[in-house]
């Protein structure tokens, strides 16, 4: 069965190798990727009347406009290679016996398999596979070509001064092979965003990055190891992306195929390590900085028998050629899934904090990318809601125009405080702003009015012009609430109050009233 369709990551390795004059089979040595998928996407590249390098400076969107009319091709699973390889033992083990030959060999080959390779490809392949087999090769490094990294078998250590206990720190060890110049730094930990992080300290500290990293196939760099086609981690092929990078690993149990960082990591022993080791430290802070104190001495040490140190070589020949670094680092970035919640939150498990997205992608399935600073959500690979990433568990982080309009209005009136109560009474008249004062101050807790003040201000908003009255009459009793103001409204007893003129008011004569002289 056909193979998956390659990432967006594996499609720019194939660029990249392209666009540096790679060849195809050349590409399928270092990636794994079946030469007949390369040749499919360069096809695909060269239609679409873009050279590689501009190709390379698109989206992922952009870059996918051109490969979406068809789909590109899939990794085929080449069955006479597998079977080949499955008798490569064999062969060079029957070689080595008298009078066996290669023509012997392949036509026992062909006999068994007819739809086999011809005789001088049977013979190529056999020879590759022959050069592989013990041999020591010596290579001649191109300066800024390749950066080798690694991690020294032993670590070193700091004191915490809290507890007393000895804290052991993993050290990440890369090295450019031509010049020999190197970068070493203490961990606190051998995990893959740790790994980022030394990584990109150390082009910081090169000033460039290189063509291509290459790693053995520890679990930081690759995700699932095999000889011909190595799986990186998702996250390493980002930054290698970032910073325009070729990643590349060693064959399994295979040191020999990154000897310069091997080399590194015993000359880190002798001028790091040695000259440390009496000394104490209390903090990986601490720890580094002797560490880089020691590193720039080794960098400034002659090569034996010659003229010129590491850092004279790098700075002469090497620097120049290593690529510009991107305006700013590459930051770590996580990726999941999550389903829309009925309050229109999804959930980073993570931290286990909530953020919004807009209220109509409720029960839809969207793709979450987080990094140590925000926090951004896709849906069909448009970006629905951005925010500033929370690390408080189960804290909310919600965007107020993700909340439909009655979710918004009902929001406005939970930040009513008695300020605002106030300032919308008193538009009315001295009166209502009074009454509503009153109404604040007869419950115990102030929060318990804020209904019976909700429901004051929709009856404004329905008599406007007698809830000012209205409020007047109230205030001559003793009972301030919400239910007094609806009994005048509804009673027209505010009405009854404009009636009278109290200026002029005198008691009216009456038989059963006596005089000023009843009281001489």
């Amino acid at each position: 069965m056909a193979n998956k369709t390659l990432s967006m990551q594996k499609i720019r390795q194939i660029l990249l190798f392209l666009d540096r004059g790679y060849s195809q089979r050349s590409i399928e040595r270092e990636t794994g990727i079946n030469r007949r998928t390369v040749a499919g996407y360069s096809k695909r590249f060269i239609e679409s009347g873009y050279c590689f390098n501009e190709l390379s400076q698109l989206s992922d969107d952009e870059l996918q406009f051109f490969l979406r009319e068809n789909e590109p091709p899939e990794e085929q699973v080449d069955e006479r290679r597998q079977t080949f390889n499955s008798q490569l033992a064999y062969f060079t083990k029957e070689l080595q016996k008298v009078g066996v030959t290669r023509l012997l060999l392949w036509e026992e080959y062909i006999g068994n398999h007819p739809d086999g390779f011809g005789y001088s490809h049977f013979c190529e392949l056999l020879q590759e596979y022959v050069r592989t087999m013990g041999v020591t090769m010596r290579f001649e490094h191109v300066p800024g070509k390749m950066l080798q990294v690694d991690f020294a078998g032993d670590m070193l250590s700091y004191v915490d001064t809290l507890t007393g206990e000895e804290i052991k720190c993993p050290v990440f060890v890369a090295v450019l092979p031509f010049s020999g110049y190197g970068y070493v730094e203490a961990l606190p930990n051998a995990t893959l965003p740790q790994v980022i992080r030394a990584l990109n300290n150390c082009l910081d500290y090169f000033g460039g990055a290189p063509l291509s990293a290459k790693s053995d196939n520890m679990k930081q760099w690759v995700s699932r190891s095999n000889r011909y086609e190595p799986t990186f981690n998702n996250m390493l092929e980002q930054w290698a992306n970032h910073n325009n990078i070729a990643l590349l690993a060693s064959r399994p149990g295979k040191p020999k195929d990154k000897p310069s960082v091997e080399n590194a990591v015993k000359i880190a022993y002798q001028r790091i390590y040695a000259p440390l080791r009496h000394r104490t430290f209390t903090s990986i802070k601490q720890l580094n900085e002797a560490i880089r104190e020691k590193l720039i001495a080794h960098h400034n040490k002659n090569f034996q028998r010659r003229t010129f140190s590491r850092s004279e070589l790098f700075a002469q020949k090497e620097k120049c050629e290593l690529q510009a670094l991107p305006t700013s680092p590459y930051k770590v970035k996580h990726y999941t899934k999550a389903k829309v919640q009925r309050n229109y939150h999804v959930v980073v498990g993570e931290d286990w904090h909530f953020y919004s997205v807009p209220y109509r992608y409720v029960g839809q399935e969207v793709r979450i990318v987080y990094c140590t600073d925000t926090v951004e959500i896709y849906h069909d690979n448009k970006r629905i809601a951005l925010h500033r990433r929370g690390y408080k568990k189960h804290g909310y982080s919600t965007d107020f125009q993700h909340q439909p309009q009655q979710h918004q209005r009902m929001r406005d009136r939970q930040l009513w405080d008695p300020d605002h109560y106030l300032s919308q009474a008193e538009k009315y008249g001295t009166s209502t702003k009074q009454y509503f004062k009153k109404v604040m101050d007869s419950k115990l807790i102030i929060d318990q009015s804020y209904k019976a003040c909700q429901g004051l201000m929709r009856l404004a908003s329905h008599y406007p012009n007698r809830i000012e009255a209205a409020c007047a009459r109230a205030l001559k009793g003793h009972r301030f609430t919400y239910m007094a103001i609806k009994d005048i409204l509804e009673n027209n007893m505010d009405k009854l109050e404009d009636k009278q003129d109290k200026s002029n008011y005198e008691i009216p004569t009456h038989a059963n009233i006596r005089g000023e002289e009843e009281y001489k």
